[in-house]
């Protein structure tokens, strides 16, 4: 398929010391419309790119003299804009793996697929140019039904409408109850495969065995009891959006499988002796910290990598300054209108006990509270006593003596501890923004304005 007509020419320089593969490159690319620069080495692409503009860099990782890896790496270090897909043989994918944490966009392996070449680069074109327009226009203040206007969830909504338009995989992480299905149902909505099918599952609620058969289909015949050919859930979502909730639970066979998947775009039904290609567009999600399961070999981390490349963090509700009261009123209306039951007024104490708790259960726990107080409130109006006990016997901050309530503080008011050092500061900071983006280090080094190897290395020294 060609997208001469949707992509305007870009130069692209490419990396590669075979001149036949650069040859064929550059055809390729100049066929679809691009504007093509070619370079032997690391150093003449640094050359190139001192006195030439260039929208992005494919290049070859074994090179004469500087890497492949080298050149990403002093770009990023650059904070330069560019767009950049990694070569790489078959055999060398933790290279591939490595390129990715570097901040690669894609990465590609030999021996080439032309197609695939051509759909890499419309991608990573296309999130450049999203980004851009984005970063122009500012955040959408709705997001499809989602309720949130504090600073966490503009920054997100943003996020999230930028990506919708993409059709790249996006990992979706947060704690439990942060409402991680709600927002992937939004971006399949925002997107162009908007009018087909959203699929939802819950890796989690599937046996081990079954997984394959739930997710690629199986033939018939394929095992006992498959009486009859059954289509998987790719095949279900084809058009549209398949969303893999608790991601994490997925075994690590079928993670393989779902990898292949992704890159090539087919699934081979349990049984079936052809691959069937698929048009799927993959939203994952998950709460559990998915480099930790790597470390303990539960995670694959070249799937890590493909899906994080474009993630998404819902902040906790203790992280949306604002959003509470906001949020009790849209609930109130919403279980109200469900039990036709008018609700006119609530409680001064309610109030302040549903304002003042810090709900580890996120918006699902508030929206249990709420719902309950509004089928056991009487005369129209939710009492401090229709809540669940837990918000009730809770002291408010502003009732606690001797203490200074500042959200995000990282001192101590009058009469605290002892104020901290310099570095004990900046360490704590670290780690608050460590949290913040869900163990992200990447993001969290854009944030600090630190290279990711200064990041490394402070941990290391924690």
């Amino acid at each position: 398929m060609t997208r001469k007509d949707t992509v305007p020419p870009c130069p692209i320089l490419i990396v590669e010391d075979d001149p036949a593969i650069l040859e064929l490159l550059e055809e390729e690319l100049q066929e679809a419309g691009h504007g093509t620069l070619g370079a032997a080495s690391a150093e003449e692409a640094i050359a190139t790119l001192s006195h030439t503009p260039v929208a992005m860099v494919i290049s070859d990782v074994r090179l004469p003299g500087m890497s492949g890896l080298e050149l990403l790496e002093r770009l990023r270090d650059e904070q330069s804009p560019l767009g950049f897909i990694v070569i790489t043989a078959f055999g060398t994918i933790d290279q591939a793996v490595e390129a990715l944490k570097l901040g690669a966009d894609d990465f590609l392996t030999k021996p080439l697929d032309l197609e695939n070449v051509r759909e890499a680069v419309f991608r990573v074109l296309e999130h450049r140019r999203l980004a851009e327009r984005f970063h122009r226009e500012g955040p959408p203040r709705h997001f499809h039904g989602i309720i949130g206007e504090s600073e966490a969830m503009q920054g997100l909504f943003h996020d999230a409408a930028r990506l919708a338009k993409s059709d790249a995989p996006i990992l979706v992480l947060g704690e439990s109850g942060t409402g991680k299905e709600l927002l992937a149902r939004a971006i399949h909505a925002e997107s162009p495969r908007a009018e087909g099918p959203f699929v939802a599952v819950n890796c989690a609620s599937i046996p081990g065995e079954l997984m394959e058969s739930e997710f690629f289909g199986h033939v018939k015949g394929a095992f006992t009891g498959a009486s009859e050919h059954r289509q998987g859930l790719f095949q279900s979502a084809r058009g549209g959006s398949l969303f893999l909730d608790e991601i994490g639970e997925m075994s690590p066979e079928l993670q393989a499988k779902l990898l292949r998947a992704l890159q090539e775009k087919t699934v081979r039904p349990v049984g079936g002796e052809r691959e069937e290609p698929v048009d799927v567009r993959i939203i994952a999600a998950t709460h559990r910290d998915l480099e930790q399961a790597i470390e303990t070999g539960q995670f694959r981390n070249d799937l890590f990598y493909r899906l994080e490349t474009f993630s998404l963090r819902i902040p906790p509700l203790r992280e949306r300054e604002g959003d509470v009261e906001r949020l009790i009123t849209a609930l109130i209306d919403k279980h109200a209108g469900a039990q036709e039951k008018p609700i006119e007024s609530i409680e001064p104490a309610a109030l302040e006990a549903l304002l003042g708790y810090p709900y580890p259960g996120n918006v699902r726990e508030l929206e249990n509270a709420i719902m309950r107080a509004v089928t056991l409130a009487e005369a129209g109006e939710i009492r401090l006593a229709d809540l669940p006990e837990r918000l009730r016997d809770r002291p408010h901050p502003s009732r606690a003596e001797g203490s200074e309530v500042r959200a995000g503080s990282l001192v101590p008011g009058d009469g605290a501890q002892p104020w901290p050092s310099l570095e004990e500061v900046e360490q704590r900071y670290i780690r608050k923004v460590l949290d913040a983006t869900g163990g992200n280090k990447r993001r969290t080094a854009d944030i600090l304005g630190i290279a990711r190897r200064t990041l490394y290395r402070r941990l290391d020294d924690r």
